[in-house]
């Protein structure tokens, strides 16, 4: 570590220690050029267990900004990010290994996934908020050097989903002029929403959340208005050095009262083994059960065979206006409040007809199965499907497909079947399980299987097409040498055949992530085949 990063690094910890944070049982100290600086235990860990505590008057959220006397009236007047104390900022990266960051060579990398799309529509909505919003802001502080795409990284790869009182949140704002986005009618769990209520960090509506574990909070909550639990995104310096790791050695907890810490409304970090932490051990926590294409768009990076990755398939809206009964079959999707998405985690496969997972996983889908057959009856001549028990994807999902994929004739019999419910005369409205349950009788599942074979199908097409098979991204994978990042790669070229083996880390996390993505594809694919197969077969 260069001797300016040992001296940013110092200040900024006497900052930490004169604003009231306490290292107990670990240090901040550089890790390597991947994860920049992390924590790490140090001798005499102490008894119980607490290894960093920081005031909650250092988080650095939304509301809390808009009280800075520098900034605070024009963050009001737009409602966006602020500045803290020079010596942390210092401390933040530089550079980041998500795909806003990425080279044109290392983005393509991500052609045919959500992942692409998702940040071509980021970068270009960064610079038009800097553009229209930021840059005035920028040129007052000199904090980002006009850099949005910083500003935007720092803060959704630290941000922790923070519990805090009421008070903190949403703090009394002497002055209101100009605010068009006024403190109190904002919504108490939405601070991470702008005036417009657009999401920030979404995929296909999957909605990405800050980071957290599953913390404690203690003597925070009350019965007063102004003193319960809000969840708020925000920074909390210090704790936000925590790497990120599937087998955490900790977890972070608020202390309301003081009463674990002696520091009143805090949040501290505690160890989460047993045993005494071995000395100059990294202190990692979990930042939750995220899949690649989270942890890729939020973090910059990714984990090999990740236990929690998904799968995102969605059924287009606009497509809709193109099928038969368009205007009818949409209302029946609205009265069944059908989903038009379907997140597939990976762990759902562990219930299908190909299952590896346990028999306790079998027997909790059998019962969410059971859950649903209630749905399956109108006037018995369709009978409940055998396969019911092993079909992983979600009924909301099938319900939509379902009515897209109605024949003409199908769509009469279920117009029918509704009128009798109906009355001649209107006495009432059928209700979601009715219209779904006649759905379900006119149309089986026949129809909306092959609707979902030909979805993955084109998902699977996509992949491919932009990137090759799964199995030629694991002989990437299998040869690689992976290196820091682009500008390394050039310097090395003297060597024809090393450099064939080389690739950045941005470009490896990619490889990485979308094959991931074509093997849940292939193995989803494979259960709706077969549950095609099984439906046809049984007349369904």
């Amino acid at each position: 570590m260069a001797c300016t990063e040992e001296a940013k690094l110092e200040h900024f910890l006497q900052w930490l220690q004169v604003n009231g944070a306490q290292f107990r049982g670990c240090k901040i100290k550089y890790c390597d050029s991947t994860k920049g600086f992390g924590i790490y235990s140090t001798n005499g860990s102490p008894e119980d267990g607490v290894l960093l505590v920081v005031p909650l008057d250092l988080a650095i959220t939304p509301m809390r900004v808009l009280q800075d006397p520098l900034i605070g009236a024009e963050c009001r007047a737009m409602f966006e990010e602020g500045e803290v104390d020079d010596r942390y900022l210092d401390m933040l990266p530089t550079t980041f290994g998500n795909p806003v960051w990425f080279t044109d060579d290392e983005l393509l990398e991500l052609r045919g996934t959500t992942l692409y799309r998702a940040t071509e529509l980021r970068k270009k909505d960064l610079m038009s908020v800097y553009e229209d919003k930021v840059k005035e802001l920028v040129k007052k502080l000199l904090v980002l050097d006009g850099d949005s795409e910083r500003a935007n990284s720092i803060f959704w790869s630290r941000a922790l989903n923070l519990p805090l009182p009421h008070s903190y949140v949403f703090p009394q704002i002497q002055e209101d002029v100009g605010t068009t986005c006024p403190v109190d009618k904002i919504s108490e769990g939405s601070t991470s929403h702008s005036c417009s209520e657009e999401p920030i960090n979404e995929i296909n509506g999957k909605r990405f959340e800050a980071h957290g574990n599953d913390s404690k909070v203690n003597g925070v909550t009350s019965t007063s208005k102004q003193e319960e639990t809000v969840w708020v995104e925000g920074l909390l310096p210090g704790i936000d050095f925590c790497n990120h790791d599937l087998k955490a050695v900790a977890t972070w907890e608020v202390d309301g009262t003081g009463s674990i810490t002696q520091i009143p409304l805090s949040m501290f970090l505690i160890s989460a083994l047993q045993s005494p932490l071995p000395v100059d051990k990294e202190v990692s926590i979990s930042y939750g059960n995220k899949g690649n294409e989270e942890l890729l768009y939020l973090y910059g990076f990714v984990v090999d065979n990740n236990p929690d990755d998904y799968l995102m398939i969605h059924y287009p809206g606009e497509a809709i206006q193109n099928i038969s009964f368009s205007d009818f079959k949409g209302q029946l999707l609205v009265a069944q409040k059908a989903a038009m998405r379907c997140l597939l985690p990976k762990n759902l496969l562990d219930h299908g007809f190909f299952a590896t997972g346990s028999s306790n996983c079998k027997a909790n889908n059998t019962s969410e199965a059971n859950d649903r057959i209630c749905n399956f009856s109108w006037s018995g001549h369709r009978k409940t499907p055998s396969y019911l028990s092993k079909l992983v994807f979600l009924e909301d999902f099938m319900t939509a497909l379902r009515t897209i994929a109605m024949k003409d004739e199908e769509v009469s019999k279920v117009s029918a079947m509704l009128e009798e419910l109906v009355g001649t005369e209107g006495e009432r409205q059928p209700s979601e399980t009715e219209i779904r349950t006649a759905v379900w009788e006119a149309c089986g599942d026949s129809g909306a299987l092959q609707l979902l074979v030909d979805l993955l199908q084109k998902k699977m097409m996509d992949l491919e097409e932009s990137s090759g098979t799964e199995d030629s991204d694991s002989e990437l994978l299998e040869n690689a040498c992976v290196i820091g990042n682009a500008e390394q790669q050039t310097s090395k070229e003297a060597n024809n055949l090393v450099q064939q083996k080389l690739m950045s880390r941005n470009r490896w996390c990619s490889i990485v992530y979308r094959r991931g993505q074509k093997e849940l594809t292939r193995l989803f694919l494979k259960e709706a085949e077969h549950a095609l197969q099984l439906s046809l077969s049984e007349g369904n």
